[in-house]
């Protein structure tokens, strides 16, 4: 055998059995997925009758950091719905709402996320409506 390719051949056979002959390695766990945040608990916040009644809606955005816990850290107004009770009422159920946190090599970590909240009135008026007119009339 050329000398020059006998050199490269054992290195080679050598790096070969080193790779497949360490018993000691374990194989490397697989590192988990990263995951997003997820919502379990959302109940929708209180509507005030009278609102819906006079027909007043509208949608609040919110940017809401969700902590390692899946509780919200801080909950901030990006854009209003156009009436500071709905708005403020968005905030105070955001703030009660549980998450799944979002993952990272299977730990978890904190992120910020944009919940739109929608306050509709109901296209029907409700038997309330008439009953809260009543009590407006002298």
């Amino acid at each position: 055998m050329d000398r020059a390719l006998l050199l490269p051949a054992a290195l080679l056979g050598t790096l070969l059995l080193a790779a497949c002959g360490r018993e000691d390695s374990a194989p490397a766990a697989p590192v988990p997925p990263p995951t997003e945040v997820a919502a379990i608990d959302t109940p929708p916040p209180q509507y005030p009758i009278e609102l819906g009644c006079a027909g007043i809606g509208g949608q609040s955005v919110l940017q809401v950091e969700v902590g390692t816990e899946g509780t919200p850290t801080r909950v901030t107004l990006l854009r209003t719905s156009g009436n500071d009770d709905l708005d403020r009422l968005a905030q105070e159920a955001v703030q009660g709402w549980k998450f799944k946190p979002a993952t990272r090599g299977g730990q978890p970590i904190a992120r910020t996320i944009q919940v739109p909240v929608n306050f509709t009135p109901p296209q029907v008026r409700p038997d309330e409506c008439f009953a809260l007119d009543a009590g407006r009339r002298p």
